[in-house]
């Protein structure tokens, strides 16, 4: 194994971060190279099938959608981890605090008083054109003025070193199992690396999140009763789904074992009907409830925003919290930051062009062939045109799409992701493959908190940029090491 890491190269002009660990003279990555340099590729191998069959007996698995039939998937995970030192932790940590903390003033405001668009920081038009503006939450503020209770934030690493949010998921953020199961096995494959290197834990994320519902629901610890709202076995997240409920101590329920009587929320049971305090639902605003979103919904519960708007239900997070996820009003989160903290942001947005702006729409439309073009409202790398691998007629067609409806695409540099060391199977090989980070923030509780690891998802085809698993990548353990 050593000997495939002496010939480990990275590419030109991208910034990997294990040369980069190694080059500085950090050596943060040392302990774990130690441990491999004590095997032949035959035993990485092996310990390779014993964290598949780790993810196998945990039924950590993954449903595409894109095929005919839908085919449930061990999730690729990478025995190399990821390892992120103490500084730039604290500056990943703050950064996603104070724009969380930041998104959720625009999600208060814009629904309320409206003093942002007002100020014309950013446009009504883009927020009241959203897919996910929600008007039954006009007028309406939750308890504590709490949206985004729950969050994923994607970073990225330029070949510039620095971090750069790429976008944020506040609608209901799904791949934190995934960081709880791969330290499961990673404790199992490399105990020792555990006792030679002081790793932040992760085992404490679904403590906080009940501690924050405690503390939303405004009654005391032990008396709120929650459930997970699911789609239910055909969901492509239910693995996740199952996961936490069952490590959260709370009830998995799909929207027909629950029901609504006199604006109150109730778990149908053998043992009789129990009032429900806290949906954490699983489930986008379309189908949540029939009554006001989609009538043909039967994964929602009729009846359920009435209960909420009433007071006597919390949904986890709230609805209409999607328009944060708008990839055009993204762009404007760094404005967002000044204007409600008086701040400037610890990370920066990627560059981002707004199609529906004139100068931006003509800008794109003229370098296509230079940028990324992103449809603002999908997710897992779908839609997602890097421009400088398709051919002109391709080009041709995309600029006719954004030219038709530009309020429905945005557009950003080519970022070059950084890269990390990757066990390629098929080649029996160390190589680089490009990396993000989703961080998981938690809104609610007595103060902000970030897990200290996070999902690192690895894009396991040779320079793809597109790391989703929906997409054919993978994921590899977050380590962040204590100061």
């Amino acid at each position: 194994m050593i000997q495939l890491l002496k010939n480990y190269e990275a590419s030109v002009g991208m910034y990997d971060e294990f040369i980069q660990d190694r080059n500085s003279g950090i050596h943060h990555y040392q302990n774990f190279v130690n441990r491999l340099s004590e095997m032949t590729v035959q035993d990485f191998m092996a310990l390779n099938e014993n964290a598949k069959l780790s993810f196998l007996n945990q039924g950590v698995t993954y449903a595409l959608y894109d095929k005919k039939e839908s085919v449930e998937q061990i999730f690729p995970f990478d025995l190399f981890p990821r390892i992120i030192n103490p500084t730039d932790w604290d500056k990943i940590e703050k950064g996603v605090i104070q724009r969380n903390i930041a998104l959720n003033h625009f999600i208060h405001d814009v629904y309320n008083e409206g003093k942002i668009l007002k100020d014309k920081i950013v446009p009504e038009h883009l927020v009241k054109t959203s897919k996910h503006y929600c008007k039954s939450m006009e007028g309406f503020s939750p308890k504590k003025n709490i949206y985004c209770h729950i969050s994923g934030t994607d970073i990225i690493r330029h070949s510039d070193g620095d971090f750069y949010i790429l976008e944020d998921n506040l609608r209901s953020p799904s791949g934190v199992s995934y960081v709880l199961t791969n330290r499961v096995a990673m404790r199992r494959v490399f105990p020792h690396s555990f006792k030679d290197m002081i790793v932040e834990p992760v085992e404490n994320y679904t403590d906080k999140l009940v501690q924050a519902f405690w503390n939303i629901s405004e009654k005391p610890m032990g008396e709120i009763f929650c459930v997970l709202l699911t789609p239910g076995v055909f969901n492509s997240a239910y693995f996740e789904h199952t996961y936490l409920a069952q490590n959260m101590g709370i009830e998995l329920a799909e929207g027909r074992d629950l029901y609504v009587s006199n604006d109150k929320v109730y778990l149908k049971t053998i043992d009789g009907d129990i009032q429900v305090d806290v949906v954490y639902r699983r489930i986008d605003d379309a189908f949540l409830d029939p009554e006001v979103f989609r009538p043909d919904s039967f994964l929602g519960v009729k009846g359920l925003m009435r209960a909420y708007l009433k007071g006597n239900v919390t949904i986890i997070n709230a609805p209409g919290t999607g328009i944060s996820d708008d990839k055009a009003i993204c762009a404007y989160v760094p404005d967002m930051i000044k204007y409600y903290l008086g701040e400037d942001p610890i990370l920066n947005n990627v560059p981002t062009y707004i199609c529906e702006r004139e100068k931006d729409l003509q800008y794109v439309l003229e370098n296509t062939e230079k940028l990324v073009v992103k449809p603002v409202d999908m997710s897992g790398g779908y839609g997602v045109c890097i421009c400088d691998q398709m051919s002109k007629s391709e080009l041709d067609e995309l600029r006719e799409k954004v030219k038709a409806d530009p309020r429905n695409f945005i557009a950003q540099p080519k970022m070059l992701l950084s890269t990390l060391t990757t066990y390629i199977e098929e080649e029996e090989n160390l190589q680089p493959r490009h990396i993000d980070l989703r961080t998981f923030t938690i809104l609610g509780g007595k103060e902000p908190f970030v897990l200290k690891g996070g999902l690192t998802r690895t894009a396991l085809k040779k320079g793809n940029l597109i790391v989703n698993s929906s997409q054919g990548g993978g994921s590899k353990d977050t380590w962040v090491i204590k100061k």
